[in-house]
């Protein structure tokens, strides 16, 4: 479990490159553009109209004393009445100018989910062995939460303080000029100090941010393999683990919270003291008759308004930086390419092969490990309809060989061939619709044991996931339950037994009816009658397609039309049971007799 520390990675800035990228995950929003386009309008009126009133007090009370700035015939009651027309108009506006903005986000981020889950379920093998899910998962979660959040209301909140702030400073200096220009000399200071102040905060809040993602690794990490942790007895191990990287968010949290205190004390002495200030000096000229008392209640309105907007800024500022990086990240994934295109429906023609297999001089090294040789000149030909087996030490290549056939990666030289074809010339999807896999390890789907069957044939009838599992030897088991094909396996199905499990990975794998199918030591790990069971449902299966066995058990597989024995990476022997039995020296017959004499011992 190595760890990767998410800080290393370069700090994002803000800059012409990133805004470009960031730009380009409008797309999402732009089937939603007339809603979007509607909530601006509502609140950029929205915001005038609030502006607007903000005025009124004071020149209700400039009507009041009887020396209204402004012509507009109302008595003092008519305001009153008026307060509450724009009151209740604001409040139409705000209602729809949210609404509106949450089916923008809402939606928006739904599509962006879903291409996002696509083109990563999409990707090569290697691309998940680079990767880690918790990684992933954050992609898809918190980096996505954080892009709905900005849409739905920072990016609003942020123009409304920009409406606010520009409509303001034009209201103010064309209502009270002498006392504006006062405040246009203290303000951009300030501003400027919020700024930098602003910086600093952003990067601990990045850092913060990628201690909390390191944090939901361990956690997924240990929680996927927790039958791991218990079995090494690493509880311990791993919850003093889980407690560093908490305590490291404790410490960043806390400086954190230090730098905002401290831009708190600032908001409160610096910007604050500077609106006090322009506020004395209004009341100064009030009491020199330079302008009447209404005017400097409104400037106290609009300077405390313009203040509240100008300090919303560095935390609006940081949360679209913010918004900005987790944008980057999901179009680092968007951008990859995918080694399919998902079909969207089952309405195309199956593609139909025979079966026959052929590897041509393979040679492979893992994208992650080239520097290791995995396979050298593997050359094996395999009829339709045949079963071979592949055999050897762990290590020399027999998983391999098959991941190849499925394309999971492909090989540094040599080809492999299919119906006489190279498999690279077929479609991704439906050449691996004509294979079918029963692995050692089986992993179920958290739901029913008949959503697990049907998961070899999404589309399949009741009647053909009853005729597999009873193929399978399952439908016993399967009726014992009382909530039958209904019956939840559990996470991983860890509420089934491995024999059963296995039976149903190999119901699945009947469902599916491929030509060519993979047995990697499907019964390896199983006791005398659960053994018997699978192997009576695999010999089913494998009656008129093209088999793969990789065996340990040599036991298995003295049936098959050849046997395939590896050893670092090379073919060193070939043949049928019998005539790799009779060599005496040869490798096969020594591994036979230790696990033949092995389990006469035993018996």
């Amino acid at each position: 479990m190595s760890e990767i520390d998410p800080r290393e990675k370069p700090s994002l800035k803000l800059n012409k490159n990133s805004l470009k990228n960031s730009i380009r995950i409008f797309k999402y929003i732009k089937p939603y553009a007339w809603y979007f386009g509607l909530a601006m309008v509502f609140l950029v009126v929205g915001s005038l109209i609030f502006m607007a009133l903000m005025g009124l007090p004071g020149e209700m009370a400039n009507t009041a004393i009887g020396k209204p700035k402004f012509n507009l015939d109302l008595d003092v009651k008519d305001y009153g009445w008026l307060f509450l027309i724009i009151l209740i108009f604001q409040g139409i506006l705000s209602y729809f100018r949210t609404y509106y903005f949450a089916i923008v986000s809402e939606k928006g981020m739904s599509d962006l989910r879903k291409d996002l889950y696509e083109k990563i379920i999409t990707q090569p093998v290697v691309f998940f062995e680079e990767k880690r899910v918790g990684e992933l998962t954050s992609r898809i979660t918190a980096d996505v939460e954080q892009l709905q959040s900005v849409f739905s209301i920072t990016l609003a909140e942020f123009i409304r303080q920009l409406v606010i702030l520009i409509s303001g400073i034009i209201i103010i200096f064309i209502w009270m000029p002498k006392l504006s220009m006062i405040m246009l000399l203290t303000f951009p200071a300030i501003v400027v100090s919020a700024m930098i102040f602003g910086r600093y905060i952003r990067k601990l809040s990045k850092q913060r941010q990628d201690e909390l993602a390191k944090t939901n690794t361990i956690v997924e990490e240990t929680f996927q393999s927790f039958s791991i942790v218990k079995s090494f007895a690493n509880e311990w191990y791993e919850s003093v683990r889980y407690g560093k990287a908490v305590d490291e968010i404790v410490k960043i949290s806390l400086n954190f919270a230090k730098m905002r205190g401290i831009f708190f004390t600032f908001i409160i002495t610096i910007l604050f003291g500077g609106i006090f200030f322009i506020l004395w000096q209004g009341a100064l000229m009030l009491q020199r008759g330079e302008m009447e008392a209404g005017d400097l209640f409104s400037f106290i309105m609009y300077t405390g308004i313009l203040g509240g907007a100008i300090a919303s800024f560095g935390t609006l500022y940081t949360q679209i930086v913010s918004a900005i990086g987790a944008t980057e990240r999901i179009q680092e994934i968007l951008d990859t390419p995918s080694e399919l295109e998902v079909l969207k429906s089952d309405s195309f023609t199956d593609m139909k092969i025979k079966g026959d297999v052929k590897y041509d001089n393979i040679t492979f090294a893992y994208p992650t490990r080239k520097d290791m040789t995995i396979l050298k000149g593997i050359n094996i030909d395999i009829k339709a309809g045949q079963k071979i087996a592949l055999v050897g030490q762990s290590g020399g290549g027999k998983s391999t060989i098959v991941q190849l056939l499925m394309k999971f990666y492909n090989p540094d030289s040599g080809s492999i061939l299919v119906d006489g074809n190279n498999i690279n010339t077929y479609d991704l999807t439906q050449f691996r619709k004509n294979i079918g896999i029963v692995p050692q390890e089986v992993i179920l789907f958290g739901g029913t044991i008949r959503e697990n069957i049907a998961y070899g044939k999404p589309n399949a009838s009741e009647k053909d996931i009853n005729l597999a599992a009873q193929q399978s030897n399952s439908l016993e088991f399967i009726t014992s339950f009382p909530q039958g094909m209904d019956t939840i396996v559990g996470e991983r199905g860890i509420k089934l037994s491995g024999g059963q499990r296995q039976r149903i990975a190999i119901a699945r794998a009947i469902l599916k009816n491929p030509k060519i199918l993979i047995l990697d030591e499907a019964t390896s790990s199983l006791d005398a009658e659960s053994e018997k069971l699978v192997q009576e449902a695999m010999d089913k299966l494998m009656e008129n397609r093209t088999s793969i066995i990789i065996a340990h058990r040599l036991s298995t597989i003295r049936d098959v039309d050849c046997i395939y024995v590896l050893d670092n990476g090379k073919i060193i022997e070939q043949g049928t049971h019998n005539e790799l039995i009779s060599n005496e020296n040869g490798i096969y017959a020594s591994l036979a007799k230790l696990q033949f004499e092995l389990t006469s011992s035993i018996d």
